[in-house]
């Protein structure tokens, strides 16, 4: 498996802070190994775009959707219910 990014993750990517982007960094080698990986909490978020959300901290989540051998990262945010 491998990574791309979207033009809206990227810039999103930029204004979060410092030790979420070194988080981020850490996860993304996680999920290329293992979707499952237990510090992800990966889970379908929306059925109908076929998106998943991932766990970056306790407060940021990012988004992606799976595309054959590519995660196609969507956006990286704070979680709506930190």
């Amino acid at each position: 498996m491998r990574a791309q990014f979207s033009k809206k993750f990227e810039r999103d990517y930029a204004k979060v802070p410092p030790f979420v982007q070194k988080a981020f960094d850490k996860k993304l080698t996680f999920i290329i190994k293992n979707l499952r990986h237990p510090s992800l909490h990966a889970k379908k978020f929306e059925e109908s775009g076929d998106i998943w959300q991932a766990r970056v901290t306790k407060s940021y989540r990012f988004y992606f959707r799976i595309e054959g051998s590519i995660y196609r990262v969507i956006s990286i945010t704070e979680h709506p219910k930190k």
